[in-house]
């Protein structure tokens, strides 16, 4: 498995430590992101992520930013990316059982270290279900395609 990872100035110290800590499980870890505490704008790190999980150069992301929201939209706009804020475990898990989300983000201002992990292991070890939570995925899918038509038609 390999993973793409990416934040911005406030979560350099995060970052660093989830990233040994994905690696000490056997898992390769890109690092897009910054390694600096100077001012860094989380847009760049959310594309960045975005765009390597959505052409399966990685299998998928984590984004760590101030509250992971920021981060988290940034990479919400590359076509085929899924991905979900989490503040814990539970909703990571169901993000990737239900959601089959590809990129996990969390904030380093919101969580500490140790629930963050957490985070990561629920969602590195869930498997998405499929079944009925498909039809949501192919809604969601039909969304974007929908957006990339009427964008295409502007021009």
């Amino acid at each position: 498995m390999k993973l793409a990872i990416g934040n911005d100035h406030v979560a350099v110290q995060m970052k660093n430590e989830i990233m040994e800590y994905v690696r000490n499980k056997g898992i390769e870890i890109i690092n897009v992101g910054t390694d600096s505490e100077e001012r860094f704008n989380y847009p760049v790190s959310g594309y960045r992520v975005g765009k390597m999980v959505a052409s399966g150069e990685v299998d998928g992301g984590i984004l760590i930013c101030g509250t992971g929201v920021g981060i988290s939209l940034a990479a919400n706009k590359v076509h085929g990316v899924r991905a979900c804020v989490c503040s814990e475990p539970y909703s990571a898990k169901l993000s990737k059982q239900h959601n089959n989300s590809n990129i996990i983000a969390f904030g380093s201002r919101v969580i500490g270290i140790e629930t963050a992990k957490m985070i990561v292991d629920e969602w590195l070890n869930a498997q998405y279900e499929g079944g009925r939570h498909q039809k949501r995925i192919d809604m969601i899918a039909e969304i974007e395609e929908t957006q990339n038509l009427s964008d295409a038609d502007n021009e």
